[in-house]
């Protein structure tokens, strides 16, 4: 084999990512695909590029070297496949938005399309917040609408401007509709110790967020690790619990309630390249204001907490911006 581009843009999603779980997901390929394709380039290397530990993946002194020198080469080719599609675009106004997942994305991109009529929108969806703040840094988004798990800082590029959407997004959970903690309008954590919690562990800071907050209550309770997609199957007949946004609509089979304190939350934070192109920015920012406030006041639980806080989302400035 020989060595190509798409070799150690692998090696940098996995020394990125520190698992090659989650760098197989940023990658859009199976894990056991990423698995073996490593192994190939380690053994064509002649050395072990990664040391793999509990707790994930670390790059060992080779690969260390290794990615000093692939960084340079993957960015210098993502600039060049930014500048070429740059060049080939034929003017026309376009806008592309970056999001991790949220229930304002359809609220928003009506709205965008509703102003910016004739601008070629597209949306890019990824489950790392971490990944579209570098496609936004590299040019090759212009916003990325993103959440930042408290306690597990974002690494931001430089250069990065950014609008803080809500400053602390509190996080719910989702559980069994009979579950015993459902009778309640707030739940209390230690409610749910005997539970499965399950935790995507591709998001970023999520698997770290959850494990901090249980620790400090002093619980230990079983997690289980998959996307939130194959949760809400088990969620529904009562094998495990879940994080949720507060913004998740209850399903007839399926509760969503507060935690008590909110102990787990997040920041909502809307990333973009400052430079020309300011009010498009801010009227970008102030759709993604107004679909977010619609989407939670159609969230009951979440309307309701909104009120206890008497939360601005309730009461709408005249500017529209927050």
């Amino acid at each position: 084999m020989e060595l190509e581009v798409r070799h150690l843009r692998a090696l940098c999603a996995i020394a990125d990512s520190g698992s090659l779980h989650k760098a197989a997901r940023q990658l859009g390929v199976s894990q056991p695909s990423l698995t073996t394709q490593l192994r190939r380039i380690e053994n064509f290397l002649g050395a072990e590029l990664f040391s793999r530990e509990r707790t994930g993946c670390r790059p060992t002194p080779l690969g260390r070297a290794v990615l000093s020198r692939a960084r340079p080469l993957v960015a210098e080719m993502a600039a060049l496949v930014v500048e070429a599609k740059a060049e080939a675009w034929d003017g026309g106004p376009r806008l592309r938005i970056g999001s991790t997942a949220s229930r304002a994305l359809a609220g928003w991109l009506r709205r965008l399309r509703k102003r910016l009529l004739g601008t070629d929108i597209s949306l890019h969806m990824d489950v790392s917040a971490n990944a579209l703040l570098r496609m936004v840094a590299a040019g090759q988004l212009d916003v990325a609408f993103v959440h930042e798990v408290e306690g597990s800082p974002l690494r931001v590029p430089d250069g990065l401007g950014v609008r803080v959407l809500m400053e602390r997004e509190p996080q719910f959970v989702s559980m069994a509709r009979d579950h015993p903690a459902a009778a309640a309008p707030v739940v209390e954590l230690a409610d749910l110790a005997d539970d499965r919690w399950m935790v995507d562990p591709t998001v970023d800071g999520e698997w770290d967020g959850l494990r901090r907050v249980l620790s400090a209550a002093g619980l230990n309770p079983p997690v289980l690790h998959g996307d939130y997609h194959t949760a809400a199957s088990l969620i529904a007949v009562g094998e495990a619990v879940a994080p949720c946004q507060p913004t998740s609509l209850p399903r007839e089979d399926m509760a969503i309630r507060p935690l008590r304190g909110d102990p787990l939350a997040v920041r909502l934070l809307l990333y973009f390249r400052p430079g020309s192109g300011a009010e498009l920015y801010e009227a970008v920012y102030a759709d993604l204001v107004a679909a977010y406030r619609e989407a939670a006041q159609r969230a009951g639980p979440y309307r309701q907490w909104l009120t206890r806080q008497d939360s601005p989302l309730l009461h709408p400035p005249a500017s529209c911006c927050v």
